[in-house]
């Protein structure tokens, strides 16, 4: 009797979770947006915006601008969610110049005439189906690394030695937890240990998410994100409802949900200090909410770190959309969202000027290389993009950075994936909070998928099925880490974990450390190694962002991560 009713109450959780967060999603969540006038995406405000210490200039206002507006502009209407008519912003004729950042040197900025008009609407909606179809980066001539030397910096920002490719790839040493007390592991090394469990009559964990969509109404996937939005057919009218599905920590990013759409319509990248209106450069470094959609397809070569501004989504869904080159920094900001966008083949960079602001300039000496890096910066969800090949990381959260959410990413060909915490002696990092969750793991990665200092992390129903060179999960300086709903099979290395010596504070040892495995999957031999506190003890009530999935689903509901290609169908 208990397994006949096994399966039907689980259906009953799922369905119900599901509910609750679709319920979110609907268009009158969104009734108190206000259309910012386009006057608004070039004039500088009287107040300037001060980008810490690295400010080495202002810009006060434009001596002449390049463009005139009409005088009652209108955006999108996101309150109807009707589209409108967007105007034309048409280039005035004669000579223009913006003032320079020293003295009274000027400097030109030619428009081709191509791109005289950067401001449209998207075409008419259409009822679109996405596909599984995450954009795969195999070219040999194309490196995780920029040269056979990199180096790192110490919290100064002074660089700190010289280390071949070799050394950074082994620069980590373990502590021995051979004596550990509780190690977690499969039944068996061939099976799912829940496998002989007849959910629904069905055999496979696709039949199961099958069923579960049946009763859903045909939409259904396990994936309270996805579920949330992509049973809307029509979800290009409410894009920003995508802003209520965030789950985890990073659940109250509002990104730029109560801003206007800006359309992204180029995607040069060829003046960092001083972009060009109808770039993503552009979008990034105004002021206020703004969501942002692409007018189409595009690849944008940096040529400089992209700085974003706080109140931001980059939203890439019905484009194919690929970042290269430099990377992308959310610095000192908050409710940040960068959805369904591939950022790789990434480069240290400077120095650069880059424009933050309207009114604020930094310059940036050298970048860190990383494809994506969160600093001082909170309420950011990072879902849905493809990362893969830099120099450095491919998404570090450091110096303070919390309230994060990194879900439904397909990460692959990269040594150091995934960093949270700056450095043994940054203990701002303390308060840090992070769930890492529905992520695919895929080829060619070696470690950190994440390695966490200090601390509070949630990883749950991420897929480890291609295996991990060094370590999947690892830590130092004490954070507290629950694993719950993941699925590991081990290709190299069968332990899960490791506990890094960076020579800090170890807290007494790191026997102490709070690391708990809950409902993995172990697959060929792949072990967790545990500490400190069990699964029972309160501690873990903090580490608790959202409930997790049966592990032996997630290879079915992760196949979806990455950016997905939208076909329409109307």
């Amino acid at each position: 009797m208990a397994t006949r009713m096994f399966p039907r109450l689980l259906l009953l959780v799922l369905t119900s979770q599901w509910t609750l967060l679709h319920a979110r999603s609907v268009a009158g969540d969104y009734r108190t947006q206000q259309d910012y006038p386009a006057q608004s995406f070039m004039d500088f405000p009287s107040d300037p915006v001060v980008a810490e210490e690295y400010v080495y200039g202002r810009v006060p206002d434009y001596q002449d601008s390049p463009y005139e507006f009409p005088s009652d502009p209108v955006l999108f209407d996101t309150q109807s969610n009707t589209q409108l008519d967007m105007p034309t912003f048409t280039k005035k004729t004669g000579p223009f110049q913006y003032s320079a950042m020293q003295g009274s040197e000027q400097r030109p900025i030619e428009m081709p005439e191509e791109y005289d008009s950067f401001a449209s609407t998207e075409s008419d909606p259409t009822f679109d189906t996405f596909i599984n179809s995450p954009e795969v980066v195999d070219d040999a001539s194309l490196r995780s690394f920029s040269g056979d030397t990199v180096y790192e910096n110490d919290e100064s920002g002074e660089r700190r030695g010289f280390h071949t490719q070799y050394e950074y790839e082994n620069d980590e040493v373990f502590f021995n937890t051979s004596s550990a007390r509780t190690i977690y592991r499969g039944m068996d090394n061939s099976e799912l240990s829940l496998a002989a469990v007849d959910m629904l009559n069905a055999t496979t964990a696709d039949d199961t998410l099958a069923s579960l969509a049946k009763v859903l109404g045909g939409c259904g996937t396990g994936n309270p994100i996805d579920d949330c939005w992509r049973c809307d057919l029509n979800w290009r009218s409410h894009r920003q409802a995508l802003a209520g599905c965030v789950t985890g920590f990073g659940r109250n990013a509002e990104g730029g949900k109560n801003g206007p759409i800006y359309v992204v319509t180029r995607k040069d990248d060829d003046d960092p200090e001083y972009p060009r209106p109808g770039t993503l450069r552009h979008a990034l470094s105004r002021n206020g909410p703004l969501w942002i959609t692409f007018a189409k397809s595009m690849t944008i070569k940096l040529k400089g770190e992209l700085w974003v501004n706080s109140y931001k989504t980059i939203d890439g869904r019905g484009a194919d959309v690929h970042v290269v080159g430099a990377q992308i920094t959310i610095q000192n900001a908050s409710h940040v969202i960068v959805h369904g966008i591939h950022i790789h083949d990434i480069e240290v960079t400077g120095p650069t000027a880059i424009r933050v602001s309207p009114t604020g300039v930094v310059l940036r000496v050298e970048s860190d290389g990383d494809a994506l890096h969160i600093l001082n910066s909170k309420h950011v969800w990072v879902d849905h993009c493809y990362l893969a090949k830099a120099s450095d990381g491919l998404l570090d959260a450091t110096r303070g950075s919390t309230m994060i959410t990194v879900s439904n990413c397909l990460f692959e060909n990269h040594n150091k994936v995934l960093l949270f915490g700056s450095s043994p002696t940054w203990t701002a990092d303390r308060n840090m909070k992070a769930t890492v969750a529905f992520n695919k793991f895929g080829k060619g990665l070696i470690q950190r998928m994440p390695r966490c200092r200090f601390g509070v992390f949630h990883i749950l129903n991420n897929d480890y099925s291609e295996g991990w060179d060094k370590y999947a999960i690892g830590g130092s300086e004490n954070p507290t880490i629950l694993s719950e709903g993941n699925y590991f099979r081990p290709t190299r290395e069968k332990e899960v974990t490791k506990r890094i010596d960076d020579n800090g504070p170890t807290f007494g040892s790191w026997e102490n450390w709070n690391w708990v495995s809950s409902g993995d999957i172990f697959l060929d031999g792949s072990y967790f190694t545990g500490s400190g506190a069990e699964i029972t003890a309160s501690v873990y009530a903090d580490a608790f962002s959202t409930s997790s999935r049966p592990g032996h689903l997630v290879p079915a509901f992760t196949k979806s991560a990455g950016p997905l290609k939208s076909v329409a169908t109307s």
